[in-house]
């Protein structure tokens, strides 16, 4: 098999050179990755949507995982399919509309144990959950980095199914607002509501 070679150069430069959602240069951004707990809050899934719908305005693809909580919610503030990609653990998986990256997977997988640590102690079904985040972060063929993450998880940190995918985002330096921060979703609902507040 041969290894996946990954540009990891930050659309924006280095990762801390991004303090706050404003910091980012969107106009140059292609995608982002909306993720976060099936246990997600109504308000910030609300916020979610809202912050959907306006970055489909600056035609930035969302890509997410079919998961009820936080994907669903971003899922639902986009309007034209061809604007969100879906990646499914399975085919059918949630009943959700998506892909499934098929012979993709494996490669996927080999990218994903890396950033797990108790990758050898997972179900297959957990390694075909975990697998398909490596998608949302690194896109269709693996080597198409996410501009930015949006997510929420119940600590701040990452934890839990969504955790894999923060992993990954930080060590390719990729920007991560977590919604359960507050000044991060002060940041967002500044944003969609087109505040301009130095957060």
């Amino acid at each position: 098999m041969k290894p996946i070679i990954v540009d990891t150069t930050p659309v924006h430069g280095s990762h801390a050179q991004i303090k706050k959602f404003s910091d980012l240069n969107l106009t140059a951004c292609k995608a982002y990755a909306g993720i976060g707990s099936r246990e997600t809050p109504a308000d910030v899934m609300m916020l979610m949507t809202r912050v959907a719908t306006k970055l489909e305005q600056s035609n930035i693809i969302l890509r997410s995982g079919g998961a009820d909580g936080a994907d669903t919610a971003f899922a639902n503030g986009v309007v034209y399919p061809t604007n969100k990609r879906i990646y499914l653990p399975w085919v059918g998986f949630n009943n959700a509309a998506g892909v499934y990256m098929g012979s993709m997977m494996e490669d996927a997988a080999q990218i994903a144990k890396q950033y797990h640590p108790r990758w050898s102690s997972l179900s297959r079904g957990a390694k075909a959950l975990i697998t398909r985040n490596t998608f949302q972060i690194l896109g269709d063929d693996l080597k198409t980095p996410a501009d930015f993450i949006i997510c929420w998880t119940k600590d701040g940190k990452a934890s839990g199914g969504t955790g894999q995918g923060l992993r990954i985002a930080k060590d390719y330096e990729i920007p991560i607002f977590n919604l359960q921060k507050e000044n991060h979703f002060l940041q967002l609902t500044n944003f969609v509501e087109g505040a301009t507040l130095n957060l």
